[in-house]
């Protein structure tokens, strides 16, 4: 009889299962290691025999290693031998373009920050110099740590950003439109370039370095001079067609006082704006300039003005908090906001406006010290947990 062939779809299905089952076994060893491989199959319910397989082709890939001490099982029988990341030989770039500044860092495959460092935009935010000085700023950064090999760099900003198309569509607080983002760094850098938006970023980033690991579903927040959020739920982070989803700029917030350049007042980013809180701040004589820090400063200080203006803006974060979970009902809430992340007054005050029965489940960022370099790594870091087979040493 001859011999029946597979057809394009069984062979794309054993495809998808084979970057499934790649990925699994390496989210494994990130949440458990070192962890015995027997460890890994239980866990999993691959079978020892895959797992073995594919902790060997990333080892041969150079992302495990081999643990230092065998260990036993039940005192008997040949030792186990965990396995762990091998988080000393690459690295992942990151770049997070903000209104002020530019954020570059390198990553570890653990989503820790092994060096960053600030460009400011200096009045000028021309995507072409903006972007170029984020490649050079990159270099600068990997021709510092030469024992580490990068796999390629992460793009985030806020604004519409398209991830399929490597492009931000539009952010219109720096006057982007239609700048192809993954082209510009790319060839600059001769690395691959994964883009998207901050947000997704960073469920991404929680999901698998934070504390939402093992929701099933995760709403993020994020609440800086652009205001945005990002949904996820069984592992997958929605982003809707040409990546639109989380565009919540103009949903109306109750108690809103500000009026919008689309002609109404109270829409969500206009009203808590880091611009619109530090403008606040100026006219009350606490700050003179548009760092937000600086009003932590001052309210840590004891200046109770400054303490009441970050209270104000969690207070109205927490009334946008509620009703996102009224509309998606998700398992964690994380919030990035300035005042929540560094004052637990501001912290209750936010989840007090979401109400006790749901304030256990809203969160700050887990990367309060980092969160925009982490936002941009984790972009890369996210494909590489996907399909960790796709790693190619020759391209490294």
């Amino acid at each position: 009889m001859p011999t029946a062939l597979a057809s394009p779809l069984t062979r794309a299905s054993d495809a998808d299962r084979r970057r499934t089952s790649a990925s699994v076994v390496l989210r494994s060893v990130l949440e458990h290691g070192p962890v015995a491989r027997s460890t890994i199959a239980q866990v999993t319910g691959l079978s020892p025999a895959s797992v073995t397989d594919y902790c060997a082709r990333f080892a041969r890939l150079g992302l495990i290693q081999e643990a230092a001490a065998p260990r036993r099982s039940n005192g008997v029988g040949r030792p186990h031998v965990p396995v762990d990341l091998d988080s000393s030989r690459f690295v992942v770039g990151g770049v997070h373009v903000a209104v002020p500044y530019t954020t570059v860092a390198l990553l570890d495959l653990r989503g820790r920050v092994v060096a960053s460092r600030e460009i400011g935009h200096e009045g000028v935010t021309e995507p072409e110099l903006v972007l170029a000085r984020a490649a050079d700023g990159l270099r600068a950064l990997l021709e510092a740590a030469p024992e580490c090999r990068p796999l390629g760099v992460g793009f985030a900003a806020g604004g519409w950003v398209d991830q399929e198309a490597g492009t931000v569509v539009e952010h219109q607080l720096l006057g982007w439109r239609d700048v192809p983002v993954r082209a510009l760094i790319g060839a600059r850098t001769g690395l691959p370039v994964h883009v998207d938006g901050h947000a997704r970023a960073l469920v991404n980033a929680e999901r698998l370095f934070g504390r939402a690991r093992g929701s099933r579903s995760v709403l993020h927040l994020f609440v800086g001079n652009v205001v945005d959020a990002a949904f996820a739920t069984n592992d997958e982070v929605h982003h809707g067609p040409r990546s639109q989803a989380g565009a919540i700029a103009h949903l109306p917030l109750g108690g809103g006082t500000e009026p919008c350049a689309c002609g109404r007042v109270g829409c969500l980013q206009v009203e808590l704006s880091e611009r619109t809180l530090c403008r606040r701040a100026r006219a009350a004589g606490v700050i003179a300039g548009v760092n937000p820090m600086h009003l932590v400063r001052r309210a840590a200080d004891g200046d109770q003005v400054a303490v009441g203006l970050l209270l104000d803006r969690s207070r109205m974060t927490g009334r946008a908090a509620a009703l996102l979970l009224d509309i998606l009902n998700p398992e964690t809430v994380v919030v990035t906001e300035v005042g929540a992340l560094h004052r637990e007054d501001c912290l209750a005050a936010l989840r007090a406006e979401v109400g006790k029965e749901r304030s256990g489940s809203v969160i700050p960022t887990s990367f309060p010290d980092s969160v925009l370099a982490v936002a941009g790594g984790s972009v890369a870091l996210d494909v590489l947990y996907r399909d960790p087979l796709a790693v190619s040493p020759e391209r490294t």
